[in-house]
């Protein structure tokens, strides 16, 4: 049976999808929550103010995409394809969501809350966190090369336990980084 194959179309509110690829598509305010996205292929795809909280993504591939002002809660990327791996976070609420174990070299989450989000061994090397919550987010063995923290906030990053050689933090960062040692940082 060959696979859907869908390229340079536009998806509002109500879209039903098929199984298959979809090739620079733009997808407007779709609800996908808890739909089962396992082994779709999106490449430069946008998807803008849709949800797709608790989707399934087993095998999915996220090529290029854009996800903006997108509900997106409790989603396991740990579990998309790793092949090609890239995608970029605007306004979005991630909170909940599993980045374990993923290569996402170069990342932007930009104006997003990832509270309790899972970076657990991710390779986030030169990740840009803008203005996000990281409020109970996990960085454990997390690779954070030359990342940029510096806006974001409610983190805590053990230096110890991650690779954080050359990221960028703020002053007003340094506390999460510190916290395990119950120092108090004042101005």
């Amino acid at each position: 049976m060959q696979d859907t194959y869908i390229q340079d179309q536009t998806f509002d509110r109500n879209a039903a999808l098929q199984s298959g690829e979809y090739d620079n598509c733009i997808f407007n305010s779709c609800d996908f929550a808890e739909h089962d996205l396992s082994a779709f292929k999106f490449v430069e795809c946008t998807f803008n103010e849709c949800n797709l909280s608790l989707a399934k993504l087993s095998g999915t591939a996220f090529r290029d995409v854009q996800f903006k002002d997108c509900k997106m809660l409790g989603l396991r990327f740990d579990n998309c394809n790793p092949f090609g791996l890239s995608f970029s976070f605007d306004g979005c609420q991630l909170d909940h969501s599993s980045f374990y174990k993923t290569k996402i070299k170069m990342t932007i989450f930009k104006d997003s809350q990832l509270q309790e989000a899972d970076f657990a061994e991710a390779d986030l090397t030169s990740a840009v966190f803008d203005d996000c919550n990281l409020m109970n987010a996990v960085f454990d063995s997390t690779v954070l090369e030359k990342a940029d923290l510096r806006t974001s906030y409610n983190f805590a990053i053990d230096p110890e336990t991650n690779r954080i050689r050359k990221a960028r933090f703020s002053v007003s960062g340094i506390a999460g980084l510190l916290g395990k040692y119950g120092i108090v940082i004042e101005k």
